[in-house]
């Protein structure tokens, strides 16, 4: 190739992107806006569909001595029952220990212990009041530190005897289903070496993830036992290899089909509601099966955020370092830990914050309690720790008299730090974050001429997180031409709302060279679509954008091997411009995707060469490794961390003890922003999220363990009213160096600093440390009531 035709290519390469780090509308909108768009419960099945509905646990614990469903049996219109005895069978993600009915005992009010398919969903619920349960009631555990002591009763006594996970330790004979370690240096010299030693307990209730969409599915098996399950899920690989191995049937026995979904939050990943309506759909082959579930049902039938009681111990020099820490974090799991286990290693290996500590000491422990399932939620529990470890922050900074925002800057990781577990922080805009968000809010300023009886006071906080997932946590996509030139891409992974099919477009449509209106992102289907672990974590445009990167380079690379040898030159020499292959020696060469990628290309010799050309391309995490059970230290425990930080200005009416947030600032390392615009609106929508989780949500229990609010009436979630007239975005981008195009996550983690940045907003206002949420008016004025003596 001559000088000249080197240079060129070399400008191609240096070109600026078309597609990528564009503001693109969002591919779903058009059928979302006008109701085009088809979820679960929309999806027609005609005469033979019929009904599920679920018989419910009254008590939060105990044994069942007798289950009668003959009544039930004998009314006309229903065509099955099933109860636990019939499929004794345990399912688990990280640890197998929830049945897919009650069997022998109940462990939460709402437990499902029968369930019932009639002709309609009226006589479904008839037949439900008909089914006896006689029970024998044993104490229940509402608190995670009593239920992690040797005095409380076991919720489950054969713990020992569940399959888990090698990363997951639970201790037999307690109700502590994984214990997660961090020894890092010597604490109590750290403690002894420190001028101040900080301490404070904090309390997280549970909350509930509050989806538009509530949970729904349909199961229809056929008269060869195949199984095909149309759900709303985050995960319908994992749905499709848990129900498979609960059941003891291969996976190619069933089919997991998932149209759009209409939020997620978590609650939708993993396995919930289709665990309960897989038996009866066996039980009645060739007839769709659906279960729907109730608003009242959501907020007990599926998972909830784990509560949390946190310890926290902190030991600072005068000067503003921090020499030690020292955490205990009691989660409470609920009745069942399958899935939350693993938000129990999160926060483990982030128990610090994004702090460099030279000694710390983290214990965290997921204890069984006799409340609705915890599970993930957005953030994965990192929201509950970083109130506690930010709180701790503000207190440190104010004890010393020194400004928070220097505070955190002082002791904030940067690029090659140690983190707690041992590893070398990658490079990060972590410092960049904290000082955007200050100056967003003039943190130093403070307001004048303020009305006495609603004070004014601005907090911040800062954040990490991790994806967190097994090492083996792998992404693939398939890439489908049709005939006109235009794309299919096949994944997977889901949209819950983050917009993750127009970055994965935009990605396509960068590499390929084509307009993002030619590339379309099927729903996944299981018995079409590759595999992929789940929607969790804030990995899928990292995840599934590599493997994207593949798939369109195992394109290329076919297309350029076919056209090389028909034109006789250098692979090397072709590229793609505009949907056309061009060669750089010879720009006369050029032919358009679509005239190569169905029929193949006519060689020299007249033979037709090539056919249907699909790429693929499979992506796991890198060089991740496991850490030592009794240290927590490991050589790359996690893949990366995205970090940022937010501050709010609030302002406290002392006569209501009503808390209004009056401007927000958010600002994120994104590494690289695919979509600039979709990465703002998710931190002005983590926000309001957070917002909502520190101000106004509780999931609130009687003393026999019942809701007392599962309902939006009793429930409250932020609106359009709470939320801040002005939040300012900053988006920080240090690349990440195995990301697309340097991209990480950003999904969950506006929401993570939130509850922090605000109650610390509202110690500046009033002076007092509020270490429980929700900051309601009622716990902001008690708190008040009792400074005030």
């Amino acid at each position: 190739m001559s000088s000249v035709k080197i240079e060129e290519k070399v400008e191609k390469v240096k070109e600026e992107f078309r597609w990528i780090r564009k503001d693109l509308p969002r591919t779903d909108a058009w059928e979302k806006v006008t109701g085009e768009a088809k979820f679960t419960d929309d999806l027609q099945f005609g005469p033979k569909l019929l009904y599920a509905k679920l018989k419910r646990s009254p008590l939060a614990h105990g044994r069942i001595l007798r289950i009668d469903v003959s009544r039930a049996l004998k009314l006309p219109g229903v065509k099955a029952v099933v109860t636990g005895r019939e499929f004794p069978y345990r399912l688990g993600l990280y640890l197998k220990d929830r049945n897919l009915y009650a069997v022998e005992r109940v462990r939460f009010v709402g437990e499902p212990v029968a369930g019932v398919a009639a002709i309609s969903e009226k006589i479904a619920e008839e037949a439900v009041e008909l089914i006896e349960v006689e029970y024998e009631e044993l104490p229940p555990i509402f608190d995670p530190v009593y239920g992690a002591s040797p005095d409380a009763p076991l919720i489950h006594p054969d713990l020992g005897r569940y399959p888990h996970a090698d990363f997951i330790h639970p201790l037999p004979g307690t109700n502590i289903s994984n214990h997660f370690k961090v020894r890092k240096g010597k604490v109590e010299e750290g403690f002894r070496n420190s001028d101040y030693i900080i301490e404070g307990s904090y309390q997280v209730p549970h909350i509930q993830h509050c989806t538009l969409e509530p949970h729904v599915a349909v199961a229809e098996v056929d008269l060869r036992g195949n199984i095909t399950l149309w759900t709303s899920s985050q995960s319908p690989y994992a749905q499709r290899n848990l129900l498979a191995q609960s059941l003891g049937i291969p996976q190619s026995k069933i089919r997991v089909v998932t149209p759009y979904l209409g939020g997620g939050f978590g609650s939708k990943a993993g396995v919930t509601i289709e665990a309960c309506l897989i038996p009866l759909a066996m039980k009645v082959p060739g007839h769709p099966v659906k279960l729907r579930m109730t608003r009242e049902e959501e907020f007990i039938g599926t998972f909830v955020r784990q509560a949390l009681r946190a310890f926290v111990k902190m030991g600072v020099k005068k000067e503003g370092r921090i020499q030690a820490l020292e955490v205990k974090y009691y989660w409470a799991g609920g009745a069942y830990t399958e899935y939350g286990v693993n938000i129990i290693r999160a926060a483990g290996y982030s128990s610090s914050g994004p702090y460099e500590i030279p000694h710390v000491k983290a214990d965290s422990y997921c204890v069984y309690t006799n409340h609705p399932v915890g599970g993930p939620y957005r953030g994965f529990g990192m929201s509950e720790i970083h109130f506690a470890i930010e709180s701790q922050m503000d207190e440190a900074a104010h004890r010393l008299g020194m400004d928070p925002v220097e505070f955190r800057l002082r002791n904030a990781l940067k690029e090659g730090a140690l983190t707690l577990t041992g590893n070398r922080m990658h490079p990060t805009g972590l410092s960049d974050c904290i000082r955007a968000v200050a100056s967003a809010i003039n943190m130093e300023e403070k307001e004048k001429g303020r009305d006495p009886l609603k004070p004014r006071g601005k907090g911040i906080a800062a954040m990490w997180k991790a994806p967190a997932m097994p090492p083996d946590a792998g992404s693939s996509v398939f890439i489908k031409f049709n005939e006109d030139g235009s794309v299919n891409i096949l994944t997977s992974g889901m949209d819950i709302g983050q917009g993750f099919q127009t970055v994965l477009t935009q990605m396509a449509a960068e590499v390929l060279t084509i307009p993002p209106e030619k590339i379309k992102v099927p729903a996944p289907d299981t018995d079409r679509s590759p595999y992929e672990w789940q929607t969790v974590a804030s990995r899928l445009t990292w995840s599934v954008g590599n493997a994207l990167l593949r798939a369109c380079q195992d394109v290329k690379d076919q297309i350029f091997s076919l056209l090389s040898r028909a034109w006789g030159v250098d692979k090397e020499d072709l590229y793609l411009e505009d949907g056309q292959v061009i060669c750089f020696t010879n720009p006369a060469l050029r032919v358009e995707l679509k005239s190569v990628v169905i029929n193949g290309v006519r060689m020299p010799d007249g033979r037709l060469e090539g056919g249907p050309i699909m790429g693929r391309g499979m992506f796991v995490p890198p060089d991740v490794t496991g850490v030592d059970p009794e240290t927590g230290q490991g050589d790359k425990p996690v893949v990366h961390f995205t970090t940022g930080a937010q501050a709010v200005e609030v302002e406290v009416d002392v006569e209501t003890g009503v808390v209004k947030v009056l401007r927000g600032a958010a600002a994120f390392d994104v590494g690289k922003a695919i979509n600039p615009l979709l990465v703002k609106r998710q931190m002005e929508g983590g926000l309001v999220q957070g917002l909502s989780s520190a101000l106004l949500e509780d999931l609130k229990f009687d003393p026999a363990g019942r809701a007392l609010n599962p309902s939006f009436t009793d429930y409250k979630i932020a609106t359009s009213l709470d939320a801040p007239s002005h939040i300012e975005t900053v988006v920080v981008e240090v690349p990440e160096k195995d990301g697309p195009f340097g991209a990480r996550g950003i999904g969950e983690h506006p929401m993570v600093p939130t509850a922090a940045a605000i109650a610390n907003a509202v110690y500046d206002a009033l002076g007092i440390r509020l270490r429980k949420l929700p900051l309601s008016p009622e716990n902001v004025f008690k708190a008040m009531r009792e400074k005030r003596g």
